[in-house]
């Protein structure tokens, strides 16, 4: 998947500037292509941030060109209702309330909300209403935080 392999060439060059690169998005609507890249930072994301992330990844993209023709790169904060989508994600966010999306045929029920508890062996403990549920990395299609203001 290009947004995989796009992820293998920007993070390390993301982490040596002090950013950890959250997720990849990668969309062509209408003959416009759009590369967007989600960061973070020890204190946040700002437009400074963004500007000197952008300019660390440029160089690389150009020469190594894993995008196919003409797109536009876009580099912002993962927000507040950031996806979670690797281990460290879920370990991190323990006692957050988080939105979970389930692949089709997964026990019933697809959609969940609930506090993260931990992450066991690649299992996504989750409780919902006093029950924890135990939901495998590999089935999860997608994770959010959901803001609590």
């Amino acid at each position: 998947m290009l947004s995989d392999e796009i992820e293998a060439l920007l993070a390390p060059v993301l982490e040596r500037e002090g950013y950890e690169l959250i997720d990849v998005e990668f969309e062509s609507k209408g003959g416009r292509s759009t590369l967007r890249l989600f960061i973070d930072g020890e204190n946040g994301i700002t437009l400074d941030d963004c500007a000197r992330a952008s300019n660390a990844v440029s160089g690389v993209l150009d020469v190594e060109d894993p995008v196919p023709g003409e797109y536009y790169l876009e580099l912002s904060s993962p927000g507040l209702d950031r996806p979670l989508r690797r281990p460290s994600h879920y370990e991190r966010y323990v006692g957050a309330l988080a939105r979970v999306v389930m692949q089709k045929g997964f026990q019933g029920r697809r959609r969940l909300k609930g506090r993260l508890s931990g992450l066991e062996d690649e299992i996504v403990l989750l409780d919902v209403d006093g029950e924890t549920h135990r939901l495998p990395l590999e089935k999860i299609e997608s994770a959010r935080l959901v803001p609590e203001i």
